[in-house]
């Protein structure tokens, strides 16, 4: 998959996205990471990416042309996002819509933010990663490449594990995680993971995630349709795990 970042600190993202999982994934030639610094496209000597803003206020804007003329310089995959509050929220549907695909790229700005003719006629559309600003959108360009590359096939170690997890295809919260020792300060390993019966821990598991999802996230059961009577079981079968 190839992935084209355009921002103005290339070696923050290169940085990350050459430890663990993503320096695996492009040494393995799963991503084709291309970095594109704006300030390789302007013409004076201080290669300037920004200026004040029209009609005044605060801060800087990220102007036009080098935005534009890198992007035309390096024939990005698309879709092109550009990374702003204002945008369609980032989420693990959209993670997987992008897996598919054969890549994709990103504008982080800086600044106050960038001229809207970039976003009016250069960009595909607008992605948020949440309801926080941020200095720049290096930080959310890495988030959303992690969360795409992790889904490819190969790049991680276990392939179930993008089907098993939070937000994945059985729309829930992971369940809880255990592992040694059996018991820590006095808190016990639930029984039936240790049990050997693996039809058993299944269901536990399922009742675990719905009664973590009911209890943090109740819109997702709500987004299912509810709970059905095999669930419904289910809770009354495993009770939530709660340690006193």
């Amino acid at each position: 998959m190839r992935v084209d970042v355009f921002t103005i600190f290339p070696g923050l993202i290169d940085s990350f996205c050459a430890e663990s999982m993503l320096g695996k994934a492009r040494t393995a030639g799963l991503l084709d990471l291309r970095l594109h610094d704006p300030r390789d496209h302007t013409a004076d000597v201080h290669r300037t990416v920004d200026d004040a803003p029209f009609g005044g206020g605060a801060g800087m804007v990220m102007k036009p042309e080098p935005l534009f003329d890198a992007v035309a310089a390096a024939q990005p995959p698309r879709p092109l996002f550009l990374l702003g509050p204002g945008g369609r929220r980032f989420d693990q549907a959209l993670a997987h819509e992008l897996a598919a695909g054969a890549g994709f790229s990103l504008i982080a700005g800086r600044y106050e933010g960038v001229d809207h003719r970039v976003r009016e006629h250069l960009v595909d559309g607008e992605l948020s990663v949440g309801d926080v600003v941020l200095n720049g959108g290096e930080v959310a360009a890495c988030l959303v490449i992690e969360a795409v590359v992790r889904l490819l096939p190969g790049a991680m170690g276990n392939e179930v594990s993008p089907v098993n997890e939070s937000f994945g295809a059985t729309g829930l919260l992971e369940e809880p995680h255990f592992t040694r020792p059996a018991d820590f300060r006095g808190w016990a390993v639930p029984e039936v993971l240790r049990g050997g019966d693996h039809a058993r821990i299944a269901r536990w598991r399922h009742a675990q995630a719905l009664h973590r999802t009911l209890r943090d996230r109740p819109d997702l059961i709500e987004a299912r349709g509810g709970l059905d009577e095999t669930e419904q079981r289910l809770l009354e079968e495993f009770p939530a795990v709660t340690y006193p």
